[in-house]
């Protein structure tokens, strides 16, 4: 039995990249997406290599458990889950349909939690030696401070970045490594998603390639927590030491 890494938000952006390394690394692939025609041309892409594709939006209540199914109706075992899916919305609390903020927590804390819950026994049961097995969570440097204008997106980041290290914790007396990786702006689809393509951020963008390399690395390493770029690492060390209050503006600036 070859290990398996099943990607969420595997159509684009940091969830291709990170398809294409664990392929690389030899991992059959299990990929989930809301588009299944992206997730066939990434299939065509890698050109024979195993992938199993499972067109899902994660944002409708019950998803994870539907991949979860899914997963064990082909019977297949995942040696790795990246739950990379995830999206943000750019705009005041109060003026933010509620329905779309409640459908971006689902996605984000929601469907990353129940997913891993679901695969978490057969990872840690999951019996490779020399091949890395575990959970690598994609959160955002956003999970470092409170931001104004996206406060359900930053609160739902710290939220991934929390739980994750709690994992670590728990897990430590096991086999199993728990990464959270943390990129800053990087040059995806997820602006222009979010409606905030005229924000500083994007003046200072990564490419996905790079962020996916170094959460990839991190994860094989077994790091607990990676921030991609040396400004992003000065902006998470500068988090710890700012007053809340203080964060909470300079996320104000940068954001508009």
């Amino acid at each position: 039995m070859k290990p398996t890494a099943l990607i969420t938000g595997a159509s684009g952006g940091i969830g291709y990249e990170l398809s294409l390394l664990f392929s690389k690394a030899g991992y059959d692939l299990i990929v989930v997406a809301r588009s299944e025609d992206k997730l066939l041309e990434l299939k065509n892409e890698l050109n024979g290599h195993p992938v199993t594709i499972i067109p899902q939006d994660l944002s409708e209540p019950g998803a994870a458990q539907v991949v979860f199914d899914k997963v064990k109706e082909l019977g297949l075992t995942i040696t790795v889950l990246v739950n990379n899916a995830g999206f943000g919305l750019n705009g005041s609390f109060e003026e933010l349909p509620l329905l779309d903020q409640q459908k971006m927590l689902q996605v984000n804390v929601n469907a990353l939690t129940e997913l891993t819950h679901l695969f978490l026994p057969e990872i840690k049961a999951a019996r490779f030696r020399s091949i890395p097995k575990g959970v690598l969570n994609v959160a955002s440097t956003a999970a470092f401070l409170p931001g104004p204008k996206m406060a359900v997106y930053y609160a739902s980041k710290a939220y991934v970045l929390s739980f994750s290290e709690a994992l670590v914790e728990e897990l430590k007396e096991t086999s199993v490594t728990i990464s959270t990786l943390c990129p800053g702006a990087t040059d995806t689809n997820f602006f222009k998603a979010a409606q905030a393509e005229n924000t500083k951020l994007v003046k200072q963008t990564m490419s996905p390639e790079s962020v996916a390399k170094s959460g990839f690395l991190g994860f094989v390493k077994g790091k607990r927590v990676v921030v991609p770029g040396a400004m992003n690492q000065g902006m998470a060390y500068a988090s710890k030491l700012l007053p809340r209050s203080l964060a909470a503006k300079a996320a104000h600036y940068v954001d508009s």
